[in-house]
């Protein structure tokens, strides 16, 4: 069953400690704490995927916010990316509520899953080329696994390349270069999901207007008609 070969992986994921710098970081984070979470116990944890079994839609990030997933254990939870992120996935009918607080605070994604290309808080949001490669086995099994996928949207440049690198290794793909990032930028991939590109939640990025919220609808909305179509 997908589920049991998910709900696996993501063990994995949590158990993992093979990158030094990120797991001093994290576990540096989770002991310093910011204030406004001082009496939060942090997670300080690699965080795993979360999402439905079934999705026909892969969201992938770049990696933990150190806190936000570092602290609340779950992917774009507890901070400013993940309220822009699940209020669109609300609104286009991939989210059970619109915002994303807790593990327990009842959310539920339907046909939709979320990953990263990292599972570690980086320093300075800035994960190494070894990094990336270290943890790339997980994105890997996950796109195995996933049976039903019909569309990644890939927030940011950085989840875009880290994508685009395991379909070039695996064949499906010649280069990176033909396919070019922007702003729901839509590429048509023979023998994979169609992937959109998506400017990533950042406050840097919804805090400038260079993402609006009304922009990172219009990504799930293109990903509600590819997985319907």
């Amino acid at each position: 069953m997908p589920e049991s070969a998910l709900q696996i992986l993501a063990e994995e994921v949590v158990a993992c400690s093979d990158c030094p710098r990120l797991v001093a970081h994290r576990r540096n984070m989770a002991e310093q704490k910011r204030r406004a979470y001082r009496d939060w116990d942090y997670w300080g944890k690699p965080v795993p995927p979360f999402g439905d079994p079934c999705a026909r839609l892969l969201i992938v990030g770049l990696a933990p916010a150190a806190h936000g997933g570092n602290r609340t254990g779950r992917m774009f939870t507890g901070d400013r990316s993940g309220d822009f992120l699940y209020r669109a996935l609300y609104e286009t009918g991939f989210a059970s509520q619109p915002g994303s607080h807790a593990r327990d605070d009842g959310l539920k994604l339907t046909d939709a899953y979320i990953t990263a290309a990292v599972r570690c808080a980086p320093p300075d949001n800035k994960p190494t080329p070894e990094e990336f490669q270290t943890c790339r086995r997980y994105l890997e099994r996950e796109l195995t696994l996933l049976k039903n996928l019909k569309c990644v949207v890939a927030l940011g440049k950085l989840a875009f390349d880290a994508y685009l690198g395991i379909l070039r290794d695996r064949g499906i793909i010649r280069s990176r270069a033909a396919f070019v990032f922007g702003h729901n930028v839509r590429h048509e991939i023979p023998g994979a999901a169609v992937l959109l590109a998506s400017y990533h939640p950042s406050q840097q990025n919804t805090s400038t207007g260079k993402l609006t919220a009304e922009m990172l609808r219009e990504v799930f909305e293109h990903a509600r008609a590819i997985v319907e179509a």
